[in-house]
């Protein structure tokens, strides 16, 4: 790696009744801060209250803006205004809490103040709002970047996922499903691999809509009839994409581990495999963005919330892999 300056990582709170703060707080205290300059958008007051839940104490320092932040310790830009704190439990104050932090990084990402961002997880519900009306951060960051269906896209060291459709109800991928959304999304996938980690000629697998990937008309004809022709297209001067895969095969013959990227057709058909097989050291990467975003692969998990319980490997993957991709973006990697 080329000589470069510390990046600067912009790191949100999430819904403060979650484990996103708690995460971030006792990751820290494990000396991540020292291969990066860490500002984290949050209140002081939500460190304290989590100090005594977690009967700890974490070593941070306030600072005003981002410019005064400094490497070796947390760095607290407080854009919180201060709620009562409720580990375990959803509610209006937790989502506002979420959104505050977010909208301070994303300005700051928006202006430069920061080089990467990486989110803590929030409560799609309870962050509703007249100024977030998005099923969740994919669909938000896409609105403020101008890229109209950024791609979600689930990474760990052996497996690459992306979704055609998002957060939307099953009952309604069929009728989403087009040529046109398939090919966008594997052009992005493509950008994405080759921009953001290096890989100049990628082979990405397309997973089929229905079971037995349509059983050749007999369980569903949007695979031969969608699917196929958008794999052709993308084909046409140079094969990068394959399929349509019956899923339930793909994964359990261990498939993916042929391709740099798989294309799942919804949510669930990509993130429960995905979650199954790197559930705790899987990153979100948000790919389309002229901006680098990660996030861990886990919800806010109100369970363990507060607990001192939750695992730490996916932060801390997330902070690993914004650098990385950034770096590699600015070609200051060097393989």
């Amino acid at each position: 790696m080329i000589h470069q300056r510390l990046l600067k990582v912009g790191v949100t709170s999430g819904d403060i009744n979650g484990v996103g703060l708690e995460i971030v707080l006792r990751s820290f205290s494990k000396g991540l801060c020292n291969n990066a300059i860490i500002v984290l958008y949050a209140s002081e007051n939500a460190i304290r209250t989590y100090e005594k839940l977690l009967n700890c104490s974490f070593d941070f320092n306030v600072v005003e803006n981002e410019d005064t932040a400094v490497q070796g310790r947390l760095n607290l830009l407080e854009c919180v205004t201060d709620v009562v704190i409720n580990p375990g439990v959803s509610t209006l104050d937790g989502g506002r809490y979420a959104l505050e932090s977010l909208s301070s990084a994303v300005d700051s990402l928006l202006n430069k103040k920061i080089d990467v961002l990486v989110t803590s997880p929030i409560n799609k519900h309870n962050i509703q709002s007249s100024k977030f009306e998005f099923p969740g951060h994919t669909e938000y960051l896409g609105r403020v970047f101008g890229v109209d269906n950024p791609l979600m896209l689930m990474c760990s060291s052996q497996l690459r996922i992306g979704v055609v459709t998002g957060h939307i109800p099953l009952s309604k991928v069929s009728s989403e499903i087009t040529s046109e959304k398939i090919i966008e999304k594997i052009i992005q996938m493509k950008h994405s691999i080759i921009k953001d980690f290096g890989n100049e000629n990628p082979k990405i697998a397309v997973l089929g809509l229905n079971p037995h990937a349509g059983d050749q008309g007999l369980l569903g004809k949007e695979d031969s009839d969608i699917l196929e022709p958008a794999i052709l297209h993308v084909n046409r001067i140079k094969q990068i994409a394959f399929g349509p895969f019956a899923a339930d095969g793909f994964f359990g013959s261990k498939k993916y581990l042929d391709y740099d990227g798989v294309l799942a057709m919804y949510h669930d058909q990509g993130l429960v495999p995905f979650k199954a097989l790197a559930f705790e050291s899987g990153v979100n990467l948000t790919a389309g963005l002229s901006v680098v975003r990660t996030s861990p692969a886990h919800g806010v998990a109100y369970d363990i919330a507060g607990k001192g319980h939750a695992s730490l490997v996916s932060f801390i993957a997330a902070i690993e892999m914004a650098c990385k991709v950034y770096l590699q973006r600015n070609s200051l990697v060097v393989n």
